[in-house]
């Protein structure tokens, strides 16, 4: 199982061997998962039209919004369409899927280029249609995904593993192989956490509230937060409708010899602004259509409200408990775990080269054995040397912290 990081960068939650591909075998890996992840059940799952996932997943996470890989279902389109109809209106059912921000106008969208096709008794189209609201954007905007609709990112992972890891692997090849992957993939999110801790992102417009969110998010998710806010400088704010409750507003903005136009709406007692591309429900950063209110407004700072904690260089700073409700602890310098990254990939390609042979596997252990009692007597000398300057006592007789000489229980001893 696959997820994002604070970076943007594909990670791995989870992974599990499984004997079969039957719901009670996904049933068993998802509740796994669950205890081995805090914080409850996910928001949105992306899979492919696996009927015993689907069954799976409604029964161990009944609040996840399941979705539907966009990608696998419009590849689909040039095999399941007769050749002329798709040469001649896969653009149009294109627009249909990708240009429509709500459900009405992607409808009438999707039925206009159906008709026109002759298709509206066409089997696999119907079941698609039937389906929209598992995998049409327009439906789906609404529940955060870190912008994710397709399982692409899955398919790019399985090309990155590829090279790690064959059919020719025994199964403890594989899981040393498998874990040197992951060792890499880590140290590429510790290289990024170590830059974001140490580099300021440049801005591109001298504005208070682009410095503020080139301070809080991490560089990738600022750089498209900075993107939203140049574009926003070519959205035309027009008021459309105002009560005692609520403000709407038209926002145009012209793209591609095409004028789209957004629909911003500010509720007045919440004091909060939502868009129809839910660009901010889905991804989970403002969109370019929120923004020309702000500078109406003159605000000059984000709002706290509009800030994802998951997009922060502080995203993973907390409190997390394991499932008897102890605290997780781990090292949060930077440098320090750049360095386990690159001592554990350094470990794991050593013993991975070992186990190609019984001399290796002794050599290997030999060798292990004696480092780890070198490190164990440095770490006694240095804790001495630091006890000695800071003025503690140290026994000569025992060689322990502590005490000296004339109070070791060694040397008192009858």
């Amino acid at each position: 199982m696959l997820g994002v990081n604070n970076h943007g960068q594909t990670i791995v939650l989870a992974y599990a061997f499984l004997s079969k591909e039957t719901t009670e075998s996904f049933v068993w890996m998802f509740e796994e998962f669950k205890k081995a992840m805090p914080g409850g059940e996910p928001k949105t799952i992306i899979t492919d039209q696996d009927a015993a996932m689907a069954i799976a997943i409604s029964i161990a996470f009944p609040t996840t919004f399941h979705r539907l890989c966009i990608w696998h279902i419009t590849s689909k389109f040039s095999v399941k369409l007769p050749r002329d109809a798709y040469k001649e209106y896969w653009r149009e059912f294109q627009k249909a899927i990708w240009d429509t921000d709500n459900k009405d106008e992607f409808d009438a969208k999707w039925n206009t280029v159906v008709t026109k096709a002759g298709l509206t008794n066409h089997p696999w189209l119907s079941s698609m249609f039937d389906l929209r609201e598992s995998w049409v954007p327009a439906y789906a905007r609404q529940f955060f995904a870190a912008g994710m609709s397709s399982s692409q990112r899955a398919e790019g992972s399985h090309g990155f593993f590829k090279q790690y890891i064959s059919r020719r692997n025994s199964l403890m090849d594989f899981i040393i192989r498998f874990e040197r992957a992951l060792s890499h993939q880590r140290e590429k999110e510790l290289v990024a956490d170590h830059v974001d801790a140490f580099e300021v992102a440049q801005c591109l417009l001298p504005m208070p509230m682009n410095k503020q969110m080139a301070t809080l998010y991490t560089r990738t998710m600022f750089q498209k937060f900075e993107q939203e806010l140049i574009q926003s400088t070519a959205c035309f704010l027009e008021l459309k409708t105002e009560d005692a409750c609520k403000v709407v507003f038209n926002v145009s903005e012209r793209k591609n010899w095409e004028t789209r136009v957004a629909e911003v709406i500010y509720v007045k007692d919440s004091d909060h602004a939502s868009c129809s591309c839910k660009r901010f429900e889905f991804v989970g950063i403002i969109c370019k259509h929120i923004l020309p209110l702000f500078r109406r407004d003159q605000i000059e700072y984000m709002p706290d409200k509009y800030i994802l904690k998951r997009w922060k260089k502080t995203a993973k700073s907390g409190l997390v408990s394991d499932a008897n409700g102890n605290e997780i602890k781990d090292c949060s310098d930077p440098g320090l775990l750049i360095k386990r990254s690159t001592m554990s990939r350094l470990a794991s390609d050593v013993v991975e080269d070992a186990l190609m042979s019984e001399e290796g596997c002794e050599l290997l252990s030999e060798t292990l054995k004696s480092l780890q009692v070198k490190l164990k007597s440095k770490g006694v000398m240095g804790a001495k040397e630091k006890a000695m300057k800071r003025g503690i006592k140290h026994c000569r007789e025992c060689g322990h912290i502590g005490h000296d000489r004339r109070q070791c229980p060694a040397f008192n001893t009858p």
